[in-house]
């Protein structure tokens, strides 16, 4: 039953007030979603069914003939979001189930609630059936078809944004249950879960270095194709990939992945502005900078720099880090969805941007300690104003209110994994400040013992 896979968190002895609401937050948040179920709507659905991409399609051939046939869309999207329903129907996103796997992990890495675990690996059960079916490799893609400048991206069309959060997922459940903390018995199922789950990985890391295409940018970098078809450009997909192959060359001793995972960071390095932004893509029309793009760009970034030191890639965070700062943020502190907007924009602000900023804020903090202040300020603000009595959360602050459809790919299991990911971190710091403590007072008790043996 769906109502057993996601028990509420257990206590979490938080570190604060503040991290209580976290913990209340995630609690709330898992029985919504043993209520709601693991399939929604998303920011898509407008155009996922036949009128929506026929609609879309038009607009990319034709831009008076297309905004005409969008606008219905585009109205309903910035003050009526429920008509998504009239478009399309609810659907399953692997790109949220690898979020709300990583998000179960969280919990059970804070907690040691072995139900944490169990959901976990129930996504990732749910992950093994989504798979693109037509690929002898494992990847995973969207589940419509997908109408973009560039043509229509058919279902079941392999994406390297969306494999490499699935090939985390897998990697952080199978660490899990390599190491101390993992579950001492088979409640889990066959006793070779890890080692399938290891021969997952090793098939999506031969997917991203054998399907993925390169293109010669200069003689250092490539960039990658964003499917096994397109002629690449796209500066996130080049640094998923990057980080994907950077981890499987570590894990699976394959030098031949990091070759390849360093000709997409250079091109990733070089397509980076001189004010430390990076456009979308390098192909002159998508030269927009919004905010949970830089974010992909620059967790990735700093996921290679932690694995490999990689001094290039540190300046480049510290520059990505200066220009994200200075402006993607409004004047509270919250994220903003553009710096260089691509057009009219009709929400603003958006609980993905929230997400994404404290992901990043919490794996970059340690290097960069100027974000501390900003992941407590936007942590706070979704704590105050973003969690819905049913404990889902707002999908967008509207220009005239809220967008409250909670759509799973599009915030809900990103913003589900990052507090998840911040209770952990938090749990972890008090751990690791409690120890220092009780090594100090032994420390002081036995200068306190020696004393009184010389007094003696």
């Amino acid at each position: 039953m769906i109502s057993e896979r996601y028990p509420q968190p257990s206590v979490f002895r938080p570190l604060s007030p503040a991290v209580q609401k976290v913990s209340d937050a995630l609690s709330g948040f898992s029985a919504w979603l043993t209520r709601y179920g693991e399939t929604s709507w998303d920011h898509q659905s407008f155009f996922a069914g036949s009128i929506g991409r026929r609609a879309k399609s038009l607009y990319y051939r034709n831009r008076l003939f297309g905004t005409a046939a969008v606008a219905p869309m585009i109205f309903c999207e910035a003050v009526l979001p429920s008509a998504r329903r009239w478009f399309h129907r609810p659907v399953r996103f692997p790109i949220a189930d690898a979020h709300y796997t990583m998000g179960f992990a969280f919990l059970y890495e804070a907690t040691g609630d072995f139900s944490q675990l169990e959901s976990a690996v129930h996504f990732l059960t749910e992950l093994k059936k989504s798979r693109c079916h037509a690929f002898k490799k494992y990847c995973w893609g969207y589940p419509f078809d997908w109408v973009t400048r560039n043509g229509v991206l058919k279902k079941q069309t392999p994406l390297i944004t969306t494999t490499p959060y699935v090939y985390e997922a897998f990697l952080q459940v199978s660490e899990i249950l390599s190491s101390d903390i993992g579950p001492r018995t088979s409640d889990l199922g066959p006793l070779n879960l890890r080692d399938e789950y290891r021969q997952i990985m090793e098939s999506i890391g031969r997917h991203a270095a054998m399907d993925i295409k390169d293109f010669r940018t200069s003689k250092k970098a490539s960039s990658c194709s964003y499917t096994p078809y397109d002629s690449g450009g796209v500066i996130n997909a080049a640094a998923y990939r990057a980080f994907l192959l950077t981890s499987a060359s570590q894990i699976f001793s394959r030098e031949e992945y990091w070759f390849i995972a360093e000709r997409n960071l250079n091109f990733v390095l070089e397509a980076q502005n001189a004010d430390g932004s990076w456009f979308y893509a390098v192909d002159g029309v998508r030269d927009f900078v919004d905010h949970y793009h830089t974010c992909f760009v620059m967790k990735a970034l700093a996921k290679i720099h932690a694995l490999t030191g990689h001094a290039a890639t540190f300046e480049a965070l510290r520059k990505g880090v200066r220009y994200y700062l200075d402006n993607l943020f409004d004047t509270d502190g919250l994220p903003k969805p553009f710096s260089r907007a691509p057009r009219l924009t009709v929400y603003k602000r958006e609980l993905y941007d929230c997400a994404e900023c404290i992901n990043l804020c919490l794996l970059l903090r340690d290097r960069f300690p100027e974000l501390e202040s900003t992941l407590e300020t936007v942590v706070k603000g979704i704590l105050k104003d973003w969690i819905k009595p049913d404990g889902s959360f707002r999908s967008r602050r509207l220009h005239l209110g809220w967008d409250n459809v909670p759509m799973h790919r599009w915030g809900q299991s990103q913003m589900f994994r990052s507090l998840a990911f911040y209770l952990r971190e938090s749990i972890k710091a008090r751990a690791q400040r409690d120890q220092r403590s009780d090594v100090r007072d032994r420390t002081a008790a036995l200068g306190n013992q020696t004393a009184e043996l010389i007094g003696k």
